[in-house]
């Protein structure tokens, strides 16, 4: 949801709209900026040893390739395919980098396609550190300094400015996902669910949090061709120090949120957290289009929050209606059988059936 209001801004950019007289809603967006991608990077960690214990390297790589990289290539065609033909009607072109090319870079350099680098990134180090890890028995903790020597790299890379494709950010998140594998058995350990869940954690952290995230979102608002991401690019040691922060008080914050059985239905969009990812920007341009266009919606505040709304929510009615309609390859070239019979049978879609699916990482 945090990553969707980043790239709601992001849509509304460049289109006629006076979003700096509202600075509060760039303000929330750079200051939730720094912790939001190393925590998807250190969940996935947490499952990797889960995932190669039940099913071995090779179904793992599998199951890699068909749940992250797949919809990867289909959904950054897709995309691309719409770029290529807007490009012809707007002041896109060709020389901005909207072209056939660009569909190499989903795989070379996919920062150059936008959003889609999350999961080459994952893909990659997924499948690179279950190979380590399975094959070559590399012990958590020699991937941790592993992952320092890539992240040591990886800023190198960002501070003076080197193309490395997308190297650069299996370099940089290398270490997330590493820590989640190290983390793995505290974190899902039954036992210590109560101690994470204290306040007594929460509270120092958030202080801490607010501290460090009202320290480093001053220094990314200022003028800088890096825009949020100057402390990640030029500061990049202080970045992992924020980011690490950022994710425990986030998951902190998310055990207190299960004890309580506060806002359940955030359990709806976490399931579908992949397929709103790989259609969310597709989503939130034709929103935007469709309100300023057809709508005459001009008021920034209403526009962020309608296309941010709609980037969330549209893509789940979306794959909802993908499996009942069995257009299921759009996601995976594995058919899912049990989540396609259920519509089939039920004939309904709703949000119920997810809220009670298990996350599958």
């Amino acid at each position: 949801m945090l990553v969707g209001y980043g790239h709601a801004l992001a849509t509304l950019q460049g289109h006629g709209l006076d979003l700096s007289s509202y600075p509060f809603f760039n303000y929330i967006g750079t200051f939730f900026y720094g912790f939001r991608m190393p925590l998807f990077f250190i969940v996935s960690g947490l499952l990797v040893g889960r995932s190669l214990n039940k099913k071995g390297l090779g179904n793992y790589i599998a199951d890699r390739t068909n749940n992250i990289l797949y919809p990867l290539l289909v959904w950054g065609f897709i995309e691309i395919s719409f770029q290529i033909i807007a490009s012809r009607f707007t002041h896109i072109n060709i020389e901005q980098g909207i072209g056939p090319s660009k569909y190499l870079k989903l795989i070379t350099d996919p920062r150059q396609t936008g959003h889609f680098w999350y999961l080459n990134a994952l893909f990659c180090i997924g499948v690179i550190y279950a190979t380590l890890k399975s094959a070559f028995k590399v012990k958590p903790f020699l991937q941790i300094i592993l992952g320092l020597i890539l992240f040591s790299i990886s800023a190198y890379i960002h501070i003076h400015n080197i193309e490395a494709g997308f190297l650069t950010d299996v370099f940089a998140y290398y270490i997330f996902f590493a820590l989640g594998d190290l983390i793995s058995n505290v974190m899902l350990n039954q036992y210590n669910i109560h101690r994470f869940s204290s306040w007594k954690i929460f509270l120092p952290l958030l202080v801490l949090f607010i501290i460090i995230q009202y320290f480093f979102t001053e220094i990314n608002l200022r003028p800088s061709a890096d825009g949020n991401s100057f402390v990640e690019r030029k500061m990049p040691f202080f970045f992992l120090i924020e980011a690490l922060i950022g994710c425990a008080t986030s998951v902190s914050f998310s055990f207190l949120l299960q004890k309580y059985r506060l806002f359940t239905w955030i359990r709806i969009v976490g399931y579908h957290s992949l397929f709103i990812y790989c259609m969310q920007m597709i989503v939130m341009n034709f929103t935007r289009i469709f309100c300023q266009s057809i709508l005459h919606i001009e008021y920034s505040p209403v526009l962020i929050i309608v296309v941010w709304s709609a980037g969330i929510v549209l893509p789940i009615f979306f794959y909802n209606f993908c499996l009942k309609y069995n257009l299921w390859w759009l996601y995976t070239y594995r058919k899912p059988t049990r989540q396609v019979e259920y519509f089939k049978s039920d004939g309904d879609i709703s949000f119920e059936l997810s809220a009670n699916k298990k996350v599958v990482v």
